[in-house]
């Protein structure tokens, strides 16, 4: 039903990642993207309606990437998410309208996310 970009320069982490939302919700799709740039392109050729960022990657990091996409896409729902918590990572990534899920994701937290971004997206099309 719905298409989830995954950022993330660790292909185990988008691997787990997938297995997560496949288990949660089967019917959506996933584009990958091991990087910023490569997550832009994915945007542009692949229009997906919800974007998982890591925060650590080689390049620009997920908060720029998330400052980029909201942008060129104020109402698509974003997630920070990194193992590295700390407060001003949390904070920043709040400041931009994106949840922050800490790493291991677990399925309730993505559970969570996913809930409030699928009903995000539902009313904006109303």
């Amino acid at each position: 039903m719905y298409k989830v970009l995954i950022v993330d320069d660790s292909k185990l982490g988008r691997m787990s990642f997938a297995k997560t939302l496949n288990a949660l919700q089967p019917g959506w799709s996933i584009v990958e993207a091991s990087d910023a740039d490569a997550a832009v392109a994915a945007v542009a050729r692949d229009r997906p309606d919800i974007a998982v960022l890591d925060f650590n990657m080689r390049g620009r990091d997920g908060l720029t990437l998330a400052a980029e996409l909201r942008a060129q896409h104020p109402g698509m729902p974003l997630a920070i998410t990194t193992a590295n918590v700390q407060e001003e990572i949390v904070a920043r990534a709040r400041a931009l309208g994106a949840a922050f899920l800490p790493k291991p994701l677990t399925e309730r937290s993505l559970s969570e996310f996913l809930a409030v971004a699928e009903a995000r997206i539902r009313d904006a099309s109303r």
